[in-house]
């Protein structure tokens, strides 16, 4: 199917060709919210294609999705590396090319921008990017800030619709002028609410990792990367620490950061009760055994942790940054603390560990309105735009 093929089925009730595009599928939201999307997309509407870089911890899931075409894309990588990212670009045309998309749906910093641009030069009809929080911010030097935002205003011009999985991201990328009003909408990033919420067996985890069962546990998942700042959650646990010598600080997760991050718990003394469990697949285990749950990231989309942990009942302290605060009602499911405040942060930590009926408290009113995060919701709202999106290009 050629360009003249797509364009030329007009308003008819056609089976689409849906690609996805990611950089990388590692363990993370932006991976689980785009695997969960091509594999519950109907099969009765669309034919799906996927294409990411090589590795990462889901690469296998990815590989072996049902009814989907897959294309590794061998120079896609995270890092900006001009020779390689020139290859990519060719690599995923020659993807795009061959699946002969009606719609690529880009997701992450340098997919979103090497996969639209791939599409716009073969000249797909539809072309969206998925928001997952943006890889640019005030953390970095102003000068690679100022590059990274001028691709995107470049990449955007090619865009047909974006999707945001927060309001706070929809917002921000409107004031930097990245896209209208009328081109973006909200899809939540959606879990499956049913595993989240049924009883884990929390005892048999404390008896891996030979915590005592009345011992309380703090918890944290996420990439061990700059913008997940895991080292305050080290931090966190050498301030929680003195008040509450028998707690427990689990940190799961993987990345760059992970020697450092060792050398600093050393130093603090906290071998024994900080623990690095690096990527794990038992998250409900791991949230049936948490007191409080925390979050320290710099900048985020919207943290499907915290969703699963209100899911599963727990209390969430957590920086108040983009899409947080659209998870966390301060006082109510949790706390939120100003970015980067770590004291605060851990004195709202020791309060739910020294409060436990509280903090049981919290955790049942998270569980309460939570329909708008179901994967199901995200899948059927990605439908509808995907169908709304090729009428309206086909009918013009």
């Amino acid at each position: 199917m050629g360009r003249g093929d797509r364009g030329a089925q007009g308003g008819a009730k056609v089976k689409l060709r849906v690609m996805h595009v990611i950089t990388k599928l590692e363990l993370g939201g932006a991976q689980r919210n785009t695997l969960d999307t091509v594999k519950m997309l109907d099969r009765q509407q669309f034919t799906l294609g996927l294409a990411c870089g090589l590795g990462g911890e889901l690469y296998p899931e990815g590989e072996n999705l049902p009814d989907t075409t897959f294309f590794p894309i061998p120079h896609l990588l995270r890092e900006v590396r001009p020779g390689h990212d020139w290859r990519a670009f060719w690599e995923l045309r020659a993807a795009i090319r061959a699946f002969a998309p009606h719609i690529v749906h880009t997701h992450s910093s340098k997919a979103g921008v090497l996969g639209r641009l791939a599409a716009f030069h073969e000249g797909v009809p539809v072309v969206i990017h998925s928001v997952h929080g943006f890889g640019f911010g005030p953390h970095q030097w102003l000068p690679v800030r100022t590059a990274f935002l001028a691709m995107e205003r470049l990449v955007a011009a090619k865009t047909t619709a974006f999707i945001a999985v927060s309001r706070e991201n929809l917002e921000t990328g409107l004031r930097l002028g990245l896209f209208s009003r009328e081109k973006a909408t909200v899809i939540r990033s959606g879990i499956d609410l049913g595993t989240f919420s049924q009883a884990a067996d929390g005892e048999a985890l404390r008896e891996e990792l030979h915590i005592p069962l009345e011992a309380p546990v703090v918890l944290q998942v996420s990439c061990l990367k700059p913008q997940k700042a895991p080292e305050r959650f080290v931090e966190l646990a050498a301030r929680v620490s003195p008040a509450f010598p028998q707690a427990h600080f689990l940190l799961v997760g993987d990345g760059e950061l992970r020697e450092a991050l060792e050398r600093l718990r050393q130093r603090l003394g906290l071998e024994q009760r900080l623990h690095f469990l690096g990527w794990r697949r038992d998250v409900p285990r791991l949230l049936a055994t948490a007191c409080v749950v925390t979050l320290t990231s710099r900048f985020e989309g919207l943290p499907r942790v915290l969703v699963e942990a209100r899911c599963a009942g727990v209390p969430v302290v957590a920086m108040a940054v983009d899409g947080v605060v659209e998870v966390v009602q301060e006082g109510v499911n949790g706390f939120l603390v100003p970015p980067g405040d770590v004291v605060t942060m851990a004195e709202r930590v020791a309060f739910l560990l020294a409060h436990p009926e509280l903090a049981r408290t919290m955790g049942a009113a998270g569980t309460q309105g939570l329909e708008e995060f179901s994967v199901e919701r995200m899948v059927r709202d990605q439908e509808v735009l995907y169908r709304t999106l090729w009428t309206q290009r086909a009918g013009s």
